[in-house]
């Protein structure tokens, strides 16, 4: 995909700090600077009630960014540009993405040839697709973390692999929301990178109770997000972004969410129905090809992820031991 690691959104949400160890307190960047945001002056008392009261609040605080001065953005440090209440996360949503799972853990017994094989995993994607539903489960919003921060990779595995996701940001409270209304609910986007314990999946001492999502997804920090949060206005359409994951250099995922099974109004509506979703909430949309499980490549100490996509920027995630912690 042609993305520009150093391309910048023209106007986002962020929240940052003046230094190392200062506070977080939000802001507008605006042609490449950041400018403090006083929630207080544009009426409203926090992040979240920014996303939930956009139509009122936006001019004023686009006017922000208009203002002389702010703050370049090597001067300040930039850290997840969201407070989520709830995260909820979407499984197995890009077509290409599963069938090279499923070829990865297919036994080694199996009589079928690589391209019989790909060929029966896409007949149950398309019919998934065209007769199923979403599978989501719930992360922990402790672990959305601003790439700010190191990604601590775990002392009780070698098997922590990169998830690239476009993440949809909740403005308007969603309860049982249709398909047609459900983008009415999103205030915009944003950039995660789903980290998973990839031994710690599936549970060997109880195979028929399936994943185990807590311990293969919610350690420290493994749920780096933004820097940025885009309004959707100012990104493309949902089916138009285009991901792309380096791994020290080199590209790992590449996709567009042309590829996703379930688009984001089908997410937005499926995950309403059973829980209300609240201003600056995080939907993730699922993560497409290319991860390291079926690689057979996972993150060691001194790896440097750089994630992008289109219109939203890119975050840079460094991976450390955890024991030079």
């Amino acid at each position: 995909m042609p993305l520009d690691h150093d391309v910048l959104p023209a106007f986002a949400i962020v929240r940052f700090r003046r230094g190392e160890g200062a506070p977080a307190e939000p802001g507008v960047l605006a042609d490449g600077r950041v400018h403090p945001l006083d929630l207080a002056a544009v009426g409203a008392v926090s992040l979240n009630d920014v996303f939930a009261r956009w139509a009122e609040v936006e001019a004023d605080v686009r006017a922000v960014g208009g203002f002389e001065g702010g703050f370049a953005l090597d001067a300040v440090v930039l850290t997840a540009p969201v407070e989520p209440r709830q995260v909820l996360q979407t499984g197995a949503n890009y077509r290409t993405h599963v069938i090279d799972l499923d070829l990865a853990h297919r036994p080694k017994d199996d009589p079928r040839s690589e391209e019989q094989a790909r060929a029966e995993i896409a007949k149950i994607m398309d019919d998934r697709a065209a007769n199923g539903e979403p599978y989501f489960f719930i992360g922990l919003p402790q672990t959305v973390v601003g790439d700010d921060q190191d990604l601590v990779l775990p002392s009780y595995s070698d098997r922590q692999d990169w998830e690239l996701e476009l993440a949809a940001i909740i403005g308007r409270p969603a309860f049982r929301v249709s398909r047609a209304e459900a983008l009415d609910h999103v205030w915009g986007w944003t950039i995660v990178n789903d980290i998973t314990t990839r031994d710690r999946v599936f549970r060997r001492d109880m195979p028929a109770i399936g994943t185990d999502w807590y311990r293969a997804k919610n350690a420290p920090g493994f749920n780096p997000c933004g820097p940025f949060a885009v309004p959707a206005s100012d990104a493309p359409a949902p089916e138009a972004f285009a991901l792309r994951l380096d791994l020290n250099g080199e590209t790992m995922q590449d996709a567009t969410t042309e590829d996703l099974l379930f688009d984001v109004p089908a997410l937005v509506s499926a995950a309403s129905q059973t829980l209300p979703l609240l201003p600056g909430d995080l939907l993730f949309t699922g993560s497409p090809a290319g991860n390291g499980q079926a690689r057979g490549i996972f993150l060691k100490p001194g790896d440097r992820m750089a994630g992008s996509i289109t219109g939203l920027g890119t975050q840079q995630v460094t991976c450390v031991a955890e024991e030079d912690r």
